[in-house]
């Protein structure tokens, strides 16, 4: 098979800009979408970390996960 992706260079034949077919740019942008939700998952686990150990220094007492859920039921 003919290779898929087109590139676009400039007059001294450096790589400007590339052409992809449709559904492997679809692919591509799937593919960033799902690695971006995950960063934010794991910044998020990793600030959760943070605060505990700021709050261990302190000596603060932590919320319960029952605690937690339960505020909304107030």
């Amino acid at each position: 098979m003919k290779n898929a992706m087109q590139y676009i260079v400039d007059e001294h034949g450096v790589k400007t800009s590339v052409v992809v077919p449709f559904h492997i740019w679809e692919k591509i942008n799937s593919d960033y979408k799902k690695l971006q939700n995950k960063l934010e998952v794991l910044l998020a686990i990793k600030d959760g970390l943070s605060e505990i150990k700021v709050a261990n220094k302190k000596y603060e007492e932590f919320q319960t996960l029952s605690d937690f859920l339960n505020e909304s039921d107030s």
